[in-house]
């Protein structure tokens, strides 16, 4: 089974180039770089590696889209910039993907700092994917693509694409989740603190189940410039 790795970008002229080289290290059969309108250098970074470059509006559910819709393999792997995966990473999506009953899944984490607080977090975000079969797009979302297709892709929405997209695969299929390990780059949690970024994920969670719209809650979310890198 082919696998292409879509990699959607804001601004990530720092990252770029290690997020294509890491993701063909994995062993990518395909990686599409999907940018949202960059100001930096990335998009001309881009042009200069290994990849296929799509550019698409700004929006992580509708730049994973435009990057589906071009990628020709018959697995789909979502990665952010500042996520990777081991060497035997696609190998694993290939070979949860060739079981029947797998239709997508993601992976444990591995966020790339030493504090103890981290290792509850991962383990937090594992039972978060295990019990509520409910994994975050930082844990690397995997989809047969006639899955994909079948749910319509990610919603194109400002916000919270991958919760809603898992929300409609778990109606169908258990997600699978794999032992990577998905390295993680710790640059959210260290900008805000630990336990200031769970809480305010949580929010967001309990904000939107009670009814708030996306473009809403993106309006709160974009309070931080950064949030939006």
């Amino acid at each position: 089974m082919q696998v292409s790795v879509v990699i959607p970008v804001l601004n990530e002229a720092s990252r770029i180039a290690t997020a294509v080289e890491r993701a063909w290290a994995a062993g990518a059969d395909e990686v599409i770089v999907c940018d949202g309108g960059s100001v930096d250098e990335t998009r001309h970074l881009a042009a200069e590696l290994r990849c296929r470059q799509v550019v698409s509006p700004q929006g992580r559910g509708i730049q994973q889209n435009r990057g589906a819709q071009v990628a020709e393999g018959e697995g789909l792997l979502f990665l952010h910039a500042d996520t990777w995966l081991p060497a035997n990473g696609i190998s694993q999506v290939r070979d949860a993907l060739s079981r029947p009953h797998c239709l997508g899944g993601c992976f444990y984490q591995r966020i790339v700092a030493d504090a103890w607080w981290y290792r509850l977090l991962e383990r937090g975000n594992a039972a978060r994917a295990r019990l509520w079969m409910l994994p975050f797009g930082d844990q690397g979302l995997f989809f047969r693509r006639t899955v994909f297709d079948q749910l319509g892709g990610f919603p194109e929405i400002p916000l919270m694409e991958d919760v809603r997209m898992m929300r409609r695969f778990r109606k169908i299929a258990r997600p699978a989740l794999l032992c990577g390990p998905l390295y993680v780059d710790p640059r959210r949690w260290q900008r805000r603190g630990v336990l200031s970024q769970t809480l305010r994920n949580w929010c967001l969670l309990s904000a939107e189940k009670l009814g708030a719209t996306p473009e809403r809650l993106a309006r709160y979310y974009s309070f931080d410039k950064a949030d939006r890198e």
